[in-house]
């Protein structure tokens, strides 16, 4: 399988224009509206679990409409899912435990306020509540994060300004902060230290040359381990 370069973090070179209407990149601000009304139809609860499915949705709809598929993103393994598998368990374990021994209790310090982890309180001692909590965390979060945020987002903010490394810079910034805000039910701490982490998972993406396995992997390993604590009622600010 053809792996991309991974001579540097950020493509610097802009891809081969495509020609027609469906690859113009004033179709971009278009589906960047469209994502803010899914945001807003879930903070109304209009859409009542989860943005991330529609996200996919949209995500899905706009690669095809652009003749490019998942792996074209980088839904694909990193070198060999030995590599995979060992980069995303190692990549997930420092960010885990970057996220509750250094950000979050930073962050606490700083503005005097836990992030707000109520909706996850009911796990404590309930197993079967847990495990279900662990599969979802696994579609929604690992793979459904990365792929709309990391794969698509990202991506197509770097098509707005003609994926330059300034392009991706604006990309990696401007996204996180809608990563970040996306996690507005945690309150403020929740939401910077979200909007650090997803932040941190993009450096990844980037740096192994956009490849969406690893995040997904280092994802779904820091959330486990948060649900597995969260299950034992020994998560440190809950």
């Amino acid at each position: 399988m053809e792996q991309r370069s991974e001579s540097s973090i950020l493509e610097l070179q802009p891809r081969v224009a495509r020609t027609g209407w469906r690859h113009s990149k004033w179709l971009i601000p278009v589906e960047l509206l469209l994502v803010v009304l899914i945001y807003v139809a879930r903070s109304k609860h209009i859409i009542k679990v989860s943005s991330i499915p529609p996200m996919i949705l949209l995500a899905w709809f706009s690669l095809r409409l652009r003749d490019l598929r998942w792996h074209d993103v980088g839904l694909e393994r990193y070198r060999n899912w030995k590599a995979t598998l060992g980069w995303g368990l190692i990549a997930g374990l420092l960010l885990e435990a970057f996220q509750l021994f250094i950000s979050q209790p930073f962050l606490v310090h700083v503005l005097k306020k836990a992030p707000n982890l109520e909706d996850y309180r009911g796990l404590a001692g309930n197993l079967k509540m847990t495990l279900l909590f662990i599969a979802l965390i696994w579609i929604l979060a690992a793979f459904g994060e990365e792929m709309v945020y990391r794969g698509y987002l990202m991506n197509r903010i770097a098509d707005l300004f003609n994926r330059t490394q300034a392009a991706w810079i604006i990309s990696l910034f401007v996204v996180h902060i809608v990563f970040g805000l996306s996690h507005f039910r945690q309150g403020i701490t929740g939401v910077i230290d979200e909007g650090l982490a997803g932040f941190l998972l993009a450096l990844l993406y980037l740096r192994t040359g956009r490849n969406l396995a690893v995040p997904i992997v280092a994802h779904g390993v820091q959330d486990t381990i948060d649900l597995i604590l969260f299950y034992l009622a020994k998560y440190p600010t809950l």
